[in-house]
């Protein structure tokens, strides 16, 4: 009898559990077909982003493997503002080996090298494996402080928010920040179906839709960002690295 209660109660906090899955699926499903997925990733990107003077130093923060969109977009950034401020120096901050040439950070330094960057101006740091580490590796870096320098930091838009206050919390007095927004394609991307060719089915055409096609999707992507986000932030606040 006592088997057979333990067991009920197994399955009652299982259907529990199932159910408040549910829910939550149901809930991201419909935010997603509102704007407010994009302004929370709007807000994580701008809340903490500002550029208030050239910076000393232009700080890339990496986000994955080379080539990756991720890295791609930050070096894209980068390369803009390095052309605007042409005395900065480029930190690229990505783990790996500092002598392998087919490392990330390299390959990455490359790219910005093709654009016509100086390869004399780009320097790394490959210790750092969370933004809380290099920051920390950055406080002295090639035997200068840079806590008082004027830093500008480019990382994806979802990050910064975290990248700024942990640099702030590291004793960064002079932070900058450039989140790394995609633009979105100017194209009319309309469609009719029909004219298409092919089978001809007895569903609704789904060429004017673009919120089916495009803004659904990016929506759901933009709320488990924010959900990882929201729990590092609050990871990084229990530590007390922000």
């Amino acid at each position: 009898m006592a088997k057979q209660n333990k067991v009920n109660h197994i399955w009652r906090v299982l259907r529990t559990v199932l159910a408040g899955f549910g829910v939550l699926f149901l809930v991201a499903i419909i935010l997603s077909f509102t704007t407010l997925p994009f302004w929370g990733y709007y807000w994580l990107g701008t809340s903490e982003s500002q550029i208030t003077e050239k910076p000393d130093y232009i700080v890339l923060l990496g986000g994955g493997g080379m080539p990756s969109e991720s890295n791609l977009i930050r070096a894209f950034f980068v390369f803009k503002v390095a052309t605007e401020s042409l005395e900065s120096q480029i930190i690229i901050s990505i783990p790996g080996n500092a002598a392998d040439l087919n490392s990330t950070a390299h390959l990455v330094a490359a790219e910005l090298i093709s654009k016509g960057i100086d390869s004399t101006r780009i320097m790394y740091e490959e210790l750092g494996t969370n933004t809380r580490s290099q920051a920390l590796n950055l406080q002295q870096f090639n035997s200068e402080k840079l806590t008082n320098k004027s830093i500008l930091i480019v990382t994806s838009p979802e990050h910064m928010r975290r990248a700024v206050l942990v640099f702030k919390k590291a004793g960064f007095n002079r932070v900058s920040a450039l989140p790394a927004f995609e633009n979105a394609l100017e194209a009319d991307l309309i469609f009719k179906d029909d004219e298409l060719g092919g089978n001809k089915l007895p569903v609704p055409d789904i060429g004017n839709n673009t919120t089916i096609r495009y803004q659904f999707w990016n929506h759901l992507k933009y709320e488990i960002l924010i959900v990882r986000e929201i729990a590092a932030l609050g990871y990084y606040k229990i530590r007390g690295w922000i």
